[in-house]
């Protein structure tokens, strides 16, 4: 095998190390970014030829720019290293942005950090192989057979001078001439740079692990203050189950006016309130549940801060309240790190996982009921128990529910859902809604047998979901960029007649918000006043009940 690879290489012709320098700069501007490019037309606003020579400055640009790149880093001994490096990667990143439209941030470089074996086998489809055998595998044994001439240093030196010189040269004519359209495509959109591979993972890593070194600081306590207040009922404590959805979108719930019957169950328990009009903090979970937790509105959201900082979690415990994880999805994100962690039994999982590695969120309901069942009866402390969903994680839908709530057919069979048919799609998602809809039902009516308690069930998803509206799918997108099926997330809250009948002003309050706009940034200061716990650290402008108080005279 290695003489054939050393006949191979000695047949082929010799190129100077400069000129493959150009080849992979060139290889990498126009080979991988096609969405990169459609988006480079779409905001232009140009037509015809027009966008074509628009476009094929911008080719040459980008060229240009990674040429430079290329000759500074490439000698000898790194050339072919970094080349196969760079294929890699661009190829790789080229293909989620390429067929799903997804943007390379550092909240995507984030999600790939914290996701599981289970979620990464998901992504190896057949096209995802195809693409890399093509774009990737056969680029890098090229590039292996290709024999380099290295000329003398100073020869070399002179080389790399000239083509960075031409390079910048050519930038700058570029550039200056179309100012103002170059100024519209990265300044007005700074977010389309995270289209560009290898360009996306790079910038992005580097951003991630620049901010990763600044978490491993001291814990800060907060909310030290906090307290149930002396009104809260201890004969009858209270229970509050929260349920984080994962992906689901607010405008696939026919409780929110989605003309298919997503909600068979929902739409007819009592006491049941659906707010309408909610948003997300993020568009990936790594965003959106250690942000909802952490007392912080998504405007002011500071991750690093997040990280090393108490959350509701932690006041709710201190408050006197026992607080509990069950977790079906990718973790906690660090919102649970200091609260009872219950894990899912290995006999459930054997029962209930998928062969994708994947729990139906059966897992939630049964060690729910588990739990509660575990307590003693004399035990009268308040609870707070947080269910994390798999919901409506894809890209396997059909993975997240079962034959007997799948109304909708026929549904897309495969976790390559660019290539099922658009109607089979959105099949495959409004049945994981069906599934939610029940196991929802299913917890309220298993914490409504528990009437030692009052109470009651709050459910949000952490952010949406596309499904190829405008050719963008799955999650994680810009959220500057993010169409609204990521950023519009459902809502609702359920309460027991116990705590009706105790708290109506409560209750009428929250229906009266059912039509208005609200966050998750609502999250934190309204469960803790659920809770009846009172804290410096309630900001009362996002705590829906305290917008209903009368005020004093």
């Amino acid at each position: 095998m290695l003489r054939l690879f050393s006949q191979i290489k000695a047949a082929l012709p010799k190129i100077s190390l400069s000129c493959f320098n150009l080849i992979i700069a060139t290889w990498l501007a126009l080979a991988l970014n096609f969405c990169f490019y459609q988006h480079v037309q779409q905001l232009s606003g140009f037509h015809g030829w027009f966008a074509a020579i628009w476009i094929v400055i911008v080719a040459i640009a980008l060229t240009a720019y990674y040429n430079i790149y290329l000759q500074l880093f490439c000698w000898k001994w790194t050339a072919k290293p970094i080349a196969i490096i760079l294929l890699l990667l661009g190829g790789i990143a080229a293909y989620f942005t390429n067929t799903l439209g997804a943007y390379i941030s550092p909240d995507q470089i984030q999600n790939i950090m914290q996701t599981d074996v289970s979620e990464t086998r998901q992504l190896l489809t057949l096209p995802f192989l195809i693409w890399c055998l093509c774009m990737v595998v056969l680029p890098i044994l090229v590039i292996c057979f290709i024999p380099l001439e290295y000329p003398a240093f100073s020869q070399n030196i002179l080389k790399k001078l000239i083509q960075i010189g031409l390079s910048i040269a050519v930038l700058l004519v570029l550039i200056l001439t179309n100012y103002l359209n170059f100024t519209n495509l990265f300044r007005q959109h700074k977010d389309v740079r995270q289209l560009i591979a290898p360009d996306n993972v790079l910038s992005s890593t580097y951003k991630y692990f620049h901010h990763l070194h600044k978490r491993n600081e001291p814990l800060i306590h907060y909310g030290q203050d906090a307290k149930v207040t002396g009104t809260a009922e201890t004969a009858q404590p209270k229970m509050v189950v929260l349920v984080v959805g994962e992906a689901a979108r607010a405008e696939s719930f026919s409780l929110n006016g989605y003309a298919r019957n997503t909600n068979p169950e929902l739409s007819q328990i009592e006491n049941l309130v659906n707010f309408n009009q909610v948003t997300s903090c993020g568009t990936a979970t790594a965003v959106s549940v250690p942000c909802m937790f952490s007392g912080m509105p998504r405007q002011q959201y500071d991750e690093n801060l997040a990280a090393h900082r108490e959350g509701l979690l932690d006041i709710a415990q201190r408050a006197g309240y026992k607080v509990t994880w069950i977790d079906n999805d990718s973790g906690c994100k660090g919102a649970c790190d200091r609260v009872n962690n219950i894990k899912i039994s290995k006999k459930l999982k054997k029962q209930y996982c998928q062969n994708d590695g994947f729990c139906l969120d059966d897992v939630l309901l049964i060690s729910l009921q588990r739990y509660l069942a575990s307590i003693p009866h004399q035990d009268k402390t308040p609870q707070l128990v947080v269910l994390h969903q798999r919901g409506s994680h894809g890209p396997a839908y059909y993975n997240r529910t079962t034959a007997a709530y799948s109304p909708f057919q026929p549904s897309c069979k495969t976790s390559a859902i660019q290539t099922c048919d658009r109607q089979q799609l959105i099949n495959s998602y409004d049945n994981t809604i069906v599934y939610t809809d029940h196991i929802l039902s299913k917890i309220i009516q298993t914490i409504d047998r528990h009437q030692r308690y009052q109470s009651a069930l709050w459910y949000l998803s952490d952010h949406g979901e596309s499904t190829g509206e405008n050719g963008i799918y799955l999650h994680g997108t810009v959220y500057a960029l993010a169409p609204s099926q990521q950023t519009h997330i459902p809502m609702l809250m359920w309460f027991s007649n116990e705590w009706k009948a105790k708290h109506s002003a409560e209750f009428e309050c929250l229906k009266s918000k059912q039509n208005q706009a609200l966050s998750q940034d609502n999250l934190f200061p309204t469960l803790l006043s659920l809770l009846d716990i009172q804290s410096s650290v309630i900001n009362p402008e996002l705590d829906m009940l305290s917008q209903c108080q009368p005020t004093a005279d």
